[in-house]
């Protein structure tokens, strides 16, 4: 009889997980910060806005209103104001956040506050005149993790502040404001059509690949990888792994190897799409539709322009909201299939355990925005819902910032390699991964491309 410690554990949805689980804290941060920000700007009795580096030169030969000396832009007040506000606004709601979640605050502050003057770093290095035309801030945030991370090491005292998960999916809920729902509701089919159709026929390839062809025995290992593949990288691996009885090192194996290929798909998919000029709308769908996962997704996107990272989102979203349904049959499929005689329940209550919690909160920002602020505050003379984005959009990059470069600090690429045990989990994931390309690349064509279906217009 398996050790249940070895199993990825299932869980239960309690009362509890309202102030306790991540996905919901990431929904009431972003909320707060949403609230602050249209306060500020609509009634105009406050500064809310994030620091922003300007492009900046060391010296003054490229002097204009876009590109600055960097000496002059850090001895206004207003700079080092903004970077205060960013980090206690951070500071204070990510603490609390993190206490909710069991992490003392004192081990989290002080780690906090390095993490913070690395994505200040990151910012400053970013905005440079030079290095800006070659990549975008969100690869020098993860350029600057893995330089820390495999080579003097990721310290032990600075990983309670390592919380990838918790600041994208705070990022993603402040950015679904600036997704007004008619741009939901334009793309929505298209979305279904290149996530829902995709993702379930490369998991039925994956199982049948993984247990006929390359006869792997250990078949909870297999529909983890298939999950981790075709859905949301980690996300999906730890819901499917749970639904199937997988063990610790299964789930660990399988996020390793996703987490390989994310990076280098994340690196290689915006450059490659850019060389091909391919248009944003259909490279930011296949970002979407192919990378593993949320946070990497939004980095490529960001390559692509804003409408390529919108598109990407709105794909990645949409996809997520499947891990709840996929973590169900699974779990339905390894009771009355598979592990049949453990006599195991599956109730449907299961959906909801493993949705995705804060895609809720990245829908419900684009409802306050395209039906509560728009109809009332916007004129003729005054675009609030873009006002309130511009404050927003800062404090979006900021928490992506400190996502970005805590994938940097979690990535060891030695420990990855090592955990690369056998041939065949390799060519399960690199070949389903082929299939996920070729058959995503192909509904994004027929969905985008004009030849079928009129092209969505978002604004």
């Amino acid at each position: 009889m398996e050790d249940n410690k070895d199993i990825v554990s299932a869980g239960k949805t309690q009362l509890s997980d309202l102030w306790k689980k991540e996905d919901w804290l990431a929904i009431w941060i972003g909320f707060i910060i949403i609230a602050v920000g249209a306060v500020a700007v609509l009634t105009g009795w406050f500064d809310f806005s994030a620091l922003k580096f300007k492009t900046w030169t060391w010296g003054e030969a490229e002097y204009s209103d876009k590109v600055v000396a960097l000496s002059e832009q850090m001895a206004q007040g207003a700079f080092w104001v903004k970077t205060l506000v960013t980090f206690l606004v951070f500071g204070v709601l990510f603490t609390i956040g993190a206490k909710m979640q069991g992490t003392p605050v004192k081990k989290y502050i002080g780690a906090y506050v390095v993490l913070f003057v690395l994505g200040f770093l990151v910012r400053l290095i970013s905005a440079e005149f030079t290095l800006n035309r070659y990549l975008e801030w969100a690869f020098w945030a993860l350029i600057v993790g893995l330089l820390i991370s495999n080579t003097v090491g990721t310290p032990n005292w600075l990983k309670p502040a390592i919380k990838t998960e918790f600041y994208i999916k705070t990022g993603l809920v402040i950015m679904g404001f600036s997704v007004l729902f008619s741009n939901i509701a334009k793309f929505g089919l298209y979305g279904l059509g290149i996530a829902w159709v995709v993702t379930p026929l490369v998991i039925l390839f994956m199982w049948w690949l993984g247990t006929k062809i390359l006869k792997i025995d250990n078949k909870p290992l297999v529909i983890t990888m298939a999950a981790d593949a075709s859905v949301c990288g980690t996300s999906a691996a730890i819901a499917t792994g749970a639904a199937s009885g997988a063990k610790k090192s299964d789930l660990s194996l399988a996020v390793s190897i996703s987490i390989l290929f994310t990076i280098l798909m994340m690196v290689v998919e915006p450059i490659v799409l850019k060389a091909l000029h391919i248009d944003p709308l259909l490279g930011g769908a296949f970002v979407g539709g192919t990378v593993d996962s949320t946070g990497a997704v939004v980095v490529a996107g960001t390559a692509l322009g804003d409408l390529g990272q919108q598109t990407a989102v709105l794909v990645k979203s949409i996809q997520n909201i499947l891990i709840g349904f996929i973590a169900f049959f699974v779990a339905l499929f390894f009771t009355t299939r598979v592990n049949k005689e453990k006599g195991k329940k599956v109730g449907a209550g299961e959906i909801w355990h493993r949705f995705p919690k804060f895609v809720l909160g990245f829908f419900a920002a684009s409802l306050i925005a395209s039906f509560v602020i728009q109809p009332l505050f916007n004129t003729a003379d005054v675009n609030a819902v873009g006002d309130i984005n511009k404050v927003l959009d800062q404090y979006k990059n900021w928490a992506f910032v400190l996502a970005f470069t805590s994938i940097g600090l979690e990535i060891n690429f030695k420990e990855i390699i090592q955990k690369l045990q056998g041939g065949k989990v390799l060519a399960l994931y690199i070949i389903g991964q082929t299939f996920n390309i070729i058959l995503t690349a192909l509904a994004v064509w027929l969905a985008l491309s004009g030849v079928l279906f009129p092209v969505p217009q978002l604004s």
